[in-house]
């Protein structure tokens, strides 16, 4: 697998370099140079195949040989241990439930493959790394969980303070052993901001080791693949054209389709929803692109103002807004149209919506009434409603039943590191680590 920068000012490089280092020395990020498209055959029989047999062919497909077969099927099979069901909430909406992993958000399949892919590689090199993460959510929660004490592998992960819901805080601060959580005084763009700049300060990265397992790192992205494949499988032989609407914040989610439907996978359209945080809904409407500071909504993990996978999303095309948006429209919705969603749909059909299922259900909704009427809608589903039970209960006037390992993490002991918004006070933190 060869990959470039977005920005095209460094050489190539292979898989394994692209995982470790994370980000390019010029700011871009990592893509395939090439996108091989899946014989038809795996399309013909893919409603006959398990998750896990479909995440074995595709990352093959994605990787190519860096990885021997044999040991790629350990990886996918050991990661992705865990189901995500299609399930129907009406005659042409479904939902694709990405909340079955160890941390109840889709986070978990980037997360847990991107952990054994490191692993792996580790193990080959005899060599330590440090993982450097921001998270809005639930990025954070799924890397602890993926990285907790795999040999050679440490975890700092920054998390903004006040913007994260109660129980995605206590899955960040509760893990230890290997993992340390920063309390930043800021917002999500800072933490992503402060990681950036570590990566692009070359003493600092290569003095401790960086790497990173935000959705900026390429084997964080060909996870997210997997389950558009999975999902379609699952209504292949029902014989309709398939929309896709994804929640979005960093868009690392929805470039993971438009990889799927680059290998082939017949997919429609695109439906890229998001909250307050609209700036890429705007641009696909017509708009200039323009970042701006987060606003803090209900679904958090969707709370950026500069999207880092916008330059994926743009150099899967070429950059032609054109063919961008004759695949992806774009649609926002408020935090009083989110809430009158999840208590809307579960009056109507009893599913329960956490805040960002609820904006794709939306935004799915709507664009099926407007065009594609023919088609059968999956919306994604991201997090188990339980993680924003302070949000769902009061509108659906009834409690969510709490997943045992959710629960259980309540009761643990928080421990986490406050420090403020600039760089410098990340530098210091590492610095002092050592």
């Amino acid at each position: 697998m060869i990959l470039y920068s977005t920005n095209h000012r460094v050489p190539d490089v292979n898989f394994e370099e692209a995982v470790f280092k994370g980000l390019p020395d010029d700011n871009g990020l990592y893509m395939p140079r090439e996108i091989d498209k899946l014989p038809d055959s795996f399309f013909e029989n893919i409603h006959e195949m398990s998750l896990q047999e479909i995440a074995l062919q595709v990352t093959a497909n994605l990787i190519g040989d860096e990885i021997p077969t044999n040991d790629l099927m350990e990886i996918v099979n050991d990661a992705f241990d865990f189901e995500a069901p299609v399930v129907p909430v009406t005659e042409n909406i479904r939902s694709l439930e990405l909340y079955h992993g160890p941390t109840l958000a889709f986070k978990d399949f980037g997360a847990r493959f991107m952990s054994r892919v490191m692993g792996y590689f580790l193990k080959k090199r005899k060599r330590e790394v440090n993982i450097l993460v921001a998270t809005s959510g639930d990025t954070g929660s799924a890397v602890a969980q993926g990285f907790l004490n795999v040999p050679g592998i440490t975890v700092t992960i920054l998390y903004p303070r006040g913007k994260v819901s109660e129980i995605q805080r206590k899955q960040l601060t509760t893990v230890g052993q290997n993992v340390t959580a920063l309390e930043v005084s800021g917002t999500f763009d800072d933490c992503q901001r402060m990681v950036k700049q570590a990566f692009l300060d070359r003493k600092i990265r290569e003095k401790h080791s960086l790497s990173s397992a935000n959705s900026i790192n390429i084997s964080r992205l060909i996870p997210q693949s997997i389950y558009y494949y999975y999902a379609y499988a699952q209504v292949k032989e029902e014989g309709k054209p398939v929309v896709f609407c994804v929640p979005s914040g960093n868009y690392g989610n929805l470039c993971g389709g438009l990889i799927a439907k680059a290998t082939g996978l017949p997919i429609k359209r695109f439906v890229a929803a998001s909250n307050a945080n609209d700036v890429v809904p705007k641009y696909l409407n017509g708009h200039p692109y323009e970042t701006r500071p987060s606003v803090q909504t209900i679904s958090n993990a969707m709370d950026v103002g500069d999207p880092s996978n916008f330059a994926r999303l743009q150099a899967l095309y070429d950059e032609r807004f054109p063919d961008i948006v004759r695949d992806i429209a774009g649609k926002s919705f408020s935090d009083e149209q989110t809430e009158a969603t999840i208590a809307r749909v579960f009056k109507e059909t009893g599913y329960i919506l956490d805040p960002h299922g609820a904006i794709g259900y939306a935004a799915l909704e709507q664009h099926l009434k407007e065009c594609d009427k023919d088609a059968l809608g999956i919306f994604l589903e991201t997090a188990h409603p339980a993680k924003f039970a302070d949000v769902v209960e009061p509108l659906i006037k009834q409690s969510v039943i709490f997943p045992k390992r959710l629960s259980e993490v309540l009761s643990k002991t928080e421990n986490a590191i406050s420090i403020g918004s600039s760089y410098d006070h990340l530098k210091a933190y590492l610095e002092q680590r050592k």
